[in-house]
Formats: C-alpha cells, sequence, structure tokens
C-alpha cells in the first residue's frame, strides 16, 4: 500500500459522503468465496463497516465511495463489483420486504386466533354458569392460550416488524446507492 500523507487522506475523505478505504478488492468479499466479482458473497465486515456508516447518515441518497489504492484499480473488476453491490442489496432489500409483510401477516393471525379464543372462552363461562369439571378445564386451558397469542400476535406486529424495518431502510438507501472508486 502506497504511503499518502495524512491530510491528502483527510481531504480525499472530506469529499465523500461514505468512505470505505479498502487494500485490495478482495476486502469487499468473503474470504471464503472462491467465485468471480460478478457472484461472491460480500463481507460482513465490509457490511458492518457500511451499517455504521449509513445509520448516522440522514435520510435520503447515499453516495459510497470505495477507496483503492494507486496502481491498484481495475475498472474491469470495479463494473463487475459495482453490479454485484448493487444486485446484493435489491435482492437482500426484496428479501427483507417479504420476511416483513410475513412476519405482519403471522401476527395478525396469532392475534386472530387470540380474539377467537376470547371469545370461545367467554361463550363458555356465560352460557354453561353451572360450572362443571369439563367447562372448567377447558375455559382453564383457553383463557391463557388466548391471551398468549393475542400477545405474541401484537409483538410480531409491533416490535418484529420494527427491527426488520431498520434493516429494511438499510437496504433501501444502499439499493439506491451510488458507487464509486477512487484512489488514495
Amino acid at each position: 500500500m502506497q504511503e499518502n500523507s495524512e491530510e491528502e487522506k483527510e481531504k480525499l475523505h472530506d469529499l465523500v459522503k461514505i468512505g470505505l478505504w479498502i487494500d485490495t478488492y478482495d476486502d469487499i468479499f468473503s474470504d471464503f468465496d472462491p467465485r468471480p466479482y460478478s457472484k461472491r458473497r460480500l463481507s460482513d465486515d465490509f457490511l458492518y463497516e457500511l451499517k455504521k456508516a449509513v445509520k448516522f447518515k440522514p435520510s435520503g441518497e447515499v453516495e459510497l465511495k470505495i477507496l483503492v489504492p494507486k496502481g491498484k484499480r481495475n475498472f474491469t473488476n470495479e463494473k463487475a463489483i459495482k453490479e454485484r453491490i448493487t444486485e446484493f442489496f435489491d435482492v437482500t432489500f426484496s428479501h427483507t420486504k417479504k420476511e416483513i409483510d410475513k412476519i405482519f401477516k403471522d401476527g395478525l393471525k396469532f392475534v386472530s386466533i387470540g380474539i377467537f379464543l376470547m371469545f370461545i372462552a367467554s361463550y363458555l363461562l356465560l352460557e354453561h354458569p353451572q360450572q362443571n369439571f369439563i367447562v372448567n378445564f377447558f375455559i382453564f386451558l383457553l383463557e391463557p392460550a388466548s391471551w398468549f397469542s393475542f400477545w405474541e400476535g401484537l409483538r410480531q406486529i409491533v416490535f418484529e416488524t420494527k427491527d426488520k424495518k431498520k434493516e429494511l431502510e438499510f437496504y433501501s438507501k444502499m439499493s439506491n446507492a451510488e458507487i464509486e472508486f477512487l484512489e488514495y
């Protein structure tokens, strides 16, 4: 890696919205994936650093500048890498959106089942006031099941989708990101 003055590096970093320094193109990808750049999995480290950088950026368009040492740039590889990064975030965005929809639907099912079980328990209480063993057994069985189903469904709808929406926002920003390679 060529040594540049700290001032030059600082100036270059100030020019970019999100800048990530790499030593080689392989820093972007998983070490365990031998396929060409157009097919390789992105590295967990690369994704982690991107998430940290994007987290504190305001909403809107993201400009990702990948800073490569002078003399190590390969424009053919860069084109394939840009396409791979964009494809990864497009596919992951779509997958995450489907996950959120599934979690929401499953949550609604749980809430509906909980409400249905509450109606059955209420019906048994009102229609069979004689309190025989079988009726009591079903009431005792249905009440916790109904409350569990109801609250579990609400938890999924409110909290699980909230967590996934943060991921979705990241993938949305990155799928529309402008990616550029620069030398340092």
